[in-house]
């Protein structure tokens, strides 16, 4: 007679037993599968585009506190800046192409290199750079202004007017600046000449009135800004969001004027 042991139930035939995954296995694939997207993102990051977020208004209108953008990494080649951390691996720059004169670049701060800012090169190496009763001089040239219909927009339920100007560059490069008129006569309406050493750039931001940049010096705005710190070339905005809408009221957070800045090339 045979006995029945039913702690130890019979297979069918033909039928194969479960393999059962070790636990170990599963962690390793999916500690790999996260290292290698973070790798991934890391490389992304440092050679071709990186984003940012626009936290104040210096380069008002072309750029509003919200906006999110897109900056190319290889537009001017690499420094240890492009690096996370900046580690000193080398110096200067590598695969360098010029900046271009009227270029949005996003650069570190030279006083603070953790701290990163935003504005457009009016000024190249061996350029000489001034202001003048609010007017930009290029080698001893006024650039040509042109006056506009004021910006106008809603502050917190009240409205506000501003100065609106169209500056047109030597190479035919044009964009809008803002005058506030909230210093009328300030240092950085009237300034000395500024001659760009080699390897350094100057910025300007497009909102005159309130732009700490190169017109101030190192120790109080940005100063000259040498080529390695410089990132990228600010290149599209991404999306746009309100700023004055509240975290919860989010059919504020995109009105229709922010909407059609959406994937717009920065100029």
């Amino acid at each position: 007679m045979t006995e029945n042991t039913k702690d130890q139930p019979q297979s069918p035939v033909g039928v194969e037993k479960p393999v059962e995954i070790k636990k170990e296995e599963g962690w390793l694939e999916f500690a790999s599968t996260v290292a290698l997207a973070v790798l991934i993102a890391i490389v992304f990051r440092s050679f071709v585009y990186q984003p940012f977020t626009i936290p104040s208004e210096s380069m008002l209108k072309n750029l509003m506190v919200g906006d999110y953008l897109l900056v190319s990494k290889f537009s001017y080649g690499y420094s240890h800046h492009s690096l996370p951390f900046s580690p000193p691996l080398f110096s200067g720059r590598f695969l360098e192409s010029p900046v271009e004169r009227g270029d949005v670049v996003v650069f570190r701060l030279p006083r603070d290199p953790g701290v990163y800012y935003i504005k457009r090169i009016l000024g190249l190496p061996g350029d000489r750079i001034q202001m003048k009763k609010s007017v930009l001089y290029i080698n001893d040239k006024p650039v040509k202004r042109e006056r506009l219909e004021d910006y106008v927009r809603i502050r917190n339920g009240r409205e506000e007017r501003f100065g609106q100007y169209r500056e047109t560059l030597p190479n035919g490069k044009s964009y809008t600046t803002l005058d506030m008129g909230y210093f009328p006569g300030s240092r950085a309406d009237d300034t000395p000449v500024y001659k760009i050493p080699e390897g350094h750039y100057f910025g300007i931001g497009d909102n005159r009135d309130n732009s700490k940049d190169s017109r101030l010096p190192k120790s109080e705005g940005v100063g000259y800004i040498p080529s390695e710190n410089i990132i990228g070339r600010a290149e599209v905005l991404t999306l746009s969001f309100d700023d004055q809408a509240k975290l919860w009221e989010f059919w504020k957070w995109f009105p229709k004027e922010r909407r059609e800045r959406f994937f717009t090339k920065i100029r």
